[in-house]
């Protein structure tokens, strides 16, 4: 199944939904098993999908483009939530308007538009959960959202819920009787 650029954007809108109702609390809070707080995880997630996007437009051979995204002194989770749904907006719009043959580098391999389009919902949806963990939301993502990407960048990833295989697949959780993973990347080279 391909990861269209509309996936990009309704995994922001899923983030902010779930996370909207915590707008008001404290996200300096550590995001569990990382070494970011909240704040920092969510930053991470606007970051990446920029970044996707920049990788996709610049097209290296190797490397990255240089730059961060950072938020303002005065910004609030309300902001940070807006900037990951605008980032992801930047990813949808230049995976859309993507040639076939545009390629970019990432250290987990080079990767087309789709792959780009793939890793920016994995971010989105992995990190929701973190940052819903630390703030104490009982969320998991939706299986229609992480089917796609499994399939796209996890292809040796085992049957089952889409949603408990993908947290597996990065480590979050174990799965059925495999432990938690402690050491974990996906593919992203071009398929076909």
């Amino acid at each position: 199944m391909p990861v269209s650029a509309d996936l990009v954007v309704a995994a922001v809108a899923e983030t902010r939904r779930a996370l909207s109702p915590r707008a008001d609390a404290d996200w300096i809070v550590p995001a569990p098993d990382l070494e970011w707080s909240c704040w920092e995880t969510g930053v991470h997630i606007a970051d990446c999908l920029v970044f996707y996007a920049s990788q996709i437009i610049d097209q290296p051979e190797e490397g990255y483009v240089p730059f961060e995204i950072t938020m303002t002194s005065a910004a609030k989770p309300e902001g940070l939530l807006r900037t990951i749904v605008v980032g992801g907006a930047i990813l949808q719009r230049t995976v859309a308007a993507a040639e076939p043959g545009d390629r970019g580098y990432h250290i987990y391999g080079t990767s087309d538009a789709e792959g780009f389009a793939a890793m920016g919902v994995v971010e989105t949806l992995v990190h929701t959960y973190d940052i819903a963990a630390g703030l104490g939301l009982d969320w998991r993502p939706p299986a229609e959202l992480c089917a796609p990407v499994l399939g796209r960048l996890f292809p040796d990833a085992p049957p089952g819920d889409p949603s408990a295989v993908l947290l597996w697949c990065t480590g979050r959780t174990g799965f059925n009787d495999q432990p938690r993973r402690s050491d974990w990347r996906w593919d992203g080279t071009v398929r076909g």
